[in-house]
């Protein structure tokens, strides 16, 4: 349910089902029912999907990484083959860094899995010994690699003798200091330390017990072996906490195999539950192995941003001073209300409170970052708010705690902080929604000053503007693109000057298969005022005198909606599939989603079992009205994880609208899915004197009796995200309503299908669509390719 689960989803379950292209193929149209369809027909369809698009799009770079100074990276592609690339912003000059075939065949013969250089995208990288070697991260596994005549790489983390440490076992559960020498991991509840170049180890702390562990990284839904750290700037210090799971409830999936089954058992809390998971804060010495442990109460596991500490890019709130002395963080209430600003001494372990911020309905401090900033050389914070019902950006004294003014202001949202020069104040940040634009999400770059004056729009582009800053902030490199146009990469100097067009996305080869771009719309939400936005996928070879079943994919949030972005992806998952099987389809971000306006954001709080439901019917019936091919008598609805259960949710609450539903991995019982997701969105479990409570509402299993179309359930048996529970809760219900259901239960299969069991279910979606909203006949058990995940 929260962003990072859904990109997770799309990279793994409907793994292309996550990635949405539009390519049109030579078939009749097939309004019509009755008709028979054919294995070629899927098989077009098919090569719709990612795999089939991958190769179709040259030189549409995705995102830059500075390396220090004025040299940068970035991934090249040409023919499906992704070449990194360093450019250098001050001498105008770029070249590949390594040949990307020898590459693949040297990190294969040293553990890589994948050897198909097609497939190999690294996620960070980093040039050695000038240039003569590189480092390279792979899924959080990090490479060294020997250039020259002969291509050799080894795993970073291995001992003197070469060989690999087994008391590590996992190389990328590790988290690397800022000087690359050391790394630290878990083993047995502790925090352990290597030096990277001896192998040598070294215990950091010594009293780490079972659900009383160090750095463990388990929100409920979550739970990995990788260590929660921040490393201080001069490698000698780390902050983390040890995690009290004691008293927390626990979650259990079992497998299916032959012989007695394994029960798998872990830390879950659950809504309303009265003890959850708490953090205690230390701060580790490196060298010497001291604990300092920070004097304030145990803080709720809880983040300004997400429902895991680490949200996007790391533990967000956790900050040092540039000097290592001091060090700044958030603690944030179990109800996401309350934001306390707290400043520790490192030394003694002091904590001292700087503000709070209190609101009545939730609190985030960005979108996809967080976007607070301690400001140590100048003793202040830079704080992000809504207070005013849009995002924007406060600076507050460090020391006393007070506002000192507003930095950004208006009803625009500043997206994410790029940039910021302690010493001038001269900042570069994404902003949306303060430009006319065809799309209010799209993302565009300003430069502004700490002093709250100097806003200046950088990019006139209308498209959505991804960017890397130089550390001293005299390049940027900004990429843009719209669902229809593919990435633009262009050079700027700091004050957003375009210096020179560094690459060009084409898609000659994409159009010539037949390619049709979704087209952007707005129309009125459900309170028939508010404009929504989203992507139609018009129907392959369409004849506007014959009429069109219409589906729609939904992920209706409230952390995210539908769209996994505003800019171009030549593949979205299988909307442009289904398409080309002769239906429309859409994707609208309905109200209740972020990137609006707080209003906008608290459209449906404490009631999110409609979230985004309302505004999804009124714009498909407004889209009917404007093209009278859309038939609004045959409506399909389908997602998965939220997007499962909004199908059901619109199919019980509308029964008349949706025709057919299918819905993947639901959570249609809030009250049986993880404690900080929900209690942030529909608040704290209340019991009222009746016995009901503030979740009965949200749970689908109340509407069972409404049931009037055709629906599909799924699930995985070994789900460790949404509980395969709630979608057992809602059968039962179906069943004591004598309502009928089809069922596809997966029982290897997690939260994400995998691209075997992902591309079954795939078949099934296109199938079940056929067969009840076309009235048509598939083919039979069409052997569907496996799914890949796309290309990062």
């Amino acid at each position: 349910m929260n962003l990072k689960r859904l990109s997770s989803l799309f990279s793994n379950v409907i793994p292309v089902a996550a990635a949405f292209a539009w390519i049109a193929i030579s078939l009749p149209s097939q309004a019509q029912t009755g008709r028979i369809y054919t294995s070629d027909d899927y098989s077009r369809a098919a090569d719709l999907l990612n795999a089939g698009t991958i190769s179709l799009v040259d030189h549409a770079v995705r995102r830059a990484t500075f390396l220090g100074g004025n040299r940068f990276w970035y991934l090249d592609t040409e023919n499906g083959l992704p070449t990194m690339m360093v450019g250098d912003a001050a001498s105008r000059t770029k070249a590949a860094a390594y040949d990307p075939m020898r590459m693949a065949e040297a990190l294969h013969a040293a553990g890589l899995e994948e050897k198909d250089a097609k497939r190999i995208y690294p996620d960070e990288f980093e040039p050695l010994d000038s240039d003569r070697s590189v480092r390279i991260t792979i899924d959080g596994r990090r490479y060294r690699c020997a250039l020259g005549t002969a291509y050799r790489c080894s795993l970073e983390l291995k001992g003197p003798d070469g060989t690999p440490q087994p008391s590590l076992r996992d190389a990328s559960l590790a988290d690397f200091s800022p000087d690359g020498r050391r790394a630290v991991f878990l083993r047995d509840w502790n925090l352990w330390v290597r030096d990277i170049a001896t192998g040598t180890e070294k215990q950091l702390t010594t009293d780490g017990v079972k659900d009383y562990g160090y750095a463990t990284d388990n929100a409920g839904w979550i739970h990995s072996g990788h260590a929660i750290v921040v490393w201080s700037p001069d490698s000698k210090r780390i902050a983390t906490f040890q995690q009290d799971q004691r008293k927390t409830g626990e979650m259990y999936t079992v497998t299916t195999r032959i012989g007695h089954p394994h029960l798998e058992t872990w830390k879950y809390p659950l809504v309303g539950d009265k003890d959850v998971t708490m953090i205690e804060r230390v701060i580790l010495d490196v060298d010497t192995a001291k604990v300092t442990r920070l004097k304030i109460p145990p803080d709720q596991h809880r983040s300004s941003l997400c429902d895991n500490l680490v949200c996007h890019a790391g533990w967000e709130d956790v900050q040092w001073a540039d000097d290592g002395k001091t060090l700044a963080f958030v603690s944030t209430s179990r109800d996401h209300k309350v934001e306390t600003v707290r400043i520790a001494d490192v030394g003694t372990g002091t904590v001292r409170d700087v503000f709070t911020e209190s609101v009545p309905t939730f609190f985030e401090s960005g979108y996809a970052h967080v976007n607070w900033r301690y400001l140590s050389k100048r003793n202040e914070i830079l704080w992000f708010s809504q207070r005013q019902n849009w995002g924007n950006l406060y600076l507050y004294d460090a020391g006393t705690g007070k506002l000192k003014h507003a930095v950004t202001q208006g009803d625009w949202n500043v997206d994410e902080v790029l940039y910021v020069d302690q010493e001038t104040g001269e900042m570069i940040l994404t902003g949306t929604g303060r430009e006319p634009s065809e799309d209010p999400y799209y993302r565009r770059l300003y430069s502004a000053n700490l002093d709250g004056k100097h806003l200046k729009l950088l990019t006139a582009e209308d498209a959505d503007h991804t960017a890397a800053v130089s550390k001293d902030g005299k390049y940027i490199v900004d990429i843009y693109s719209t669902p229809q146009k593919p990435q633009v990469m262009v050079l700027r100097d700091g004050s957003g000057q375009p210096i020179e067009e560094w690459a060009h996305g084409v898609i000659t080869r994409l159009q010539a298969a037949g390619w049709i771009a979704p087209e952007t719309f707005h129309v009125k939400g459900h309170d028939g005022k508010t404009d929504v936005y989203g992507l139609l996928f018009r129907p392959a070879n369409l004849d506007p005198s014959r009429k069109y079943p219409i589906i729609n994919f939904i992920y209706p949030g409230p952390q995210g909606g539908s769209f996994t972005t505003h800019g171009f992806i030549a593949s979205r998952g299988d909307c442009n599939a289904l398409a080309q099987l002769g239906f429309a389809v859409v994707q609208i971000e309905g109200m209740g989603n972020p990137k609006r306006s707080k209003a906008f954001h608290d459209e449906y709080l404490n009631d999110i079992g409609i979230n985004a439901i309302p505004d999804q019917i009124s714009g498909m019936q407004e889209l009917a009205q404007r093209y009278a091919w859309i038939d609004l008598d045959r409506v399909g609805m389908w997602g998965h994880s939220g997007g499962g259960n909004a199908t059901v949710a619109t199919m019980l609450r509308y029964p008349d609208f949706v025709k057919v539903g299918i819905a993947e991995s639901g959570n249609h019982e809030n009250r049986n899915y993880e404690d900080d997701w929900d209690e942030k969105w529909v608040g704290l479990l209340q019991t009222k004197a009746d016995g009901t409570t503030n979740y009965d509402s949200q749970a689908n299993a109340s509407f069972a009796g409404n049931l009037k179309g055709k629906l599909m359930l799924a699930h995985g048996m070994l789900d460790d995200n949404v509980p395969l529970s709630t979608t057992l809760l809602l059968i039962d219900a179906l069943v004591k309503a004598n309502k009928d259901f089809d069922l596809v239960v997966f029982p290897q299969a997690h939260h994400g299908y995998g691209p075997v069991a992902g591309a079954y279910m795939m078949r099934r979606r296109w199938d079940y669509f056929v067969s009840e909203l076309m009235k048509a006949t598939p083919p039979h058990e069409f052997p569907m390719p496996a799914l890949l995940p796309p290309a990062r």
